[in-house]
């Protein structure tokens, strides 16, 4: 059985990307592997100093809330996407950025980008934990605007104020994006958020891709690349 979401079956973008590659019956085998019961703190895939465990993996699988390793991890796999020509150059901040700064202020995270020129890359991917809610923040320099995407529909110029007062100038948050439609995906939203964002595409994903998009993510994770 090859799962692709319904009504994308044939999608590709303009530049015959192919935007929801089909998951084929060997890819489900191994996803449904790792889904299944097993040791939880057995390390199934290891990249960019991080680790993931069978247990990280498993909050891909039905309606499970995504950890910070499975969100850090994936926006690591952006980050090393972006380096391909044709691609805006892309830094993403780990889970806990937006905490500390919001916190504890700039001085508590500015040694954060000690090894990297922030202002040398297009765009700048900051998840954004609520306590029960996923969102993402986007610095772009191309525009000097910084977008607030969240899967929930909230208008939250606090979060947006956050990065203006220290980081840029101009704020925008955005409401026009695809919603989730329960109480589980908003991980998922703001990891796929990303995934366009990064590549300039449009969000043109609904709720019902995300069976989909949770087991291509697992397989991306486990293999260490992208679809």
């Amino acid at each position: 059985v090859t799962v692709v979401p319904e009504e994308k079956e044939d999608a590709k973008s303009a530049d015959g990307e192919e935007e929801f590659p089909e998951i084929t019956e060997e890819m489900e085998k191994e996803i449904k592997s790792v889904f299944r019961g097993g040791n939880q703190d057995e390390i199934l895939s290891e990249a960019f100093r991080l680790t993931i465990t069978r247990k990280d993996i498993q909050t891909l699988n039905n309606l499970n809330w995504l950890n910070d390793e499975i969100i850090n991890f994936y926006m690591n796999l952006l980050m090393e996407r972006s380096k391909e020509k044709g691609l805006p150059a892309v830094h993403a901040f780990n889970t806990f950025f937006f905490t500390k700064l919001k916190t504890a202020g700039y001085q508590a995270v500015k040694r954060w980008t000690k090894k990297v020129d922030i202002f040398s890359v297009d765009l700048l991917l900051v998840p954004i934990h609520l306590g029960v809610h996923w969102c993402l923040a986007v610095v772009d320099f191309r525009k000097k605007t910084i977008t607030y995407y969240d899967s929930m529909g909230g208008i939250n110029t606090g979060k947006c104020g956050s990065f203006g007062n220290d980081i840029w100038i101009c704020v925008l948050c955005l409401q026009e994006i695809p919603q989730q439609m329960n109480g589980s995906d908003c991980g998922m939203f703001a990891c796929k958020y990303a995934d366009c964002i990064t590549k300039d595409k449009p969000i043109n994903f609904t709720q019902q891709h995300m069976p989909y998009f949770r087991k291509r993510m697992a397989w991306e994770i486990l293999h260490r690349k992208l679809l």
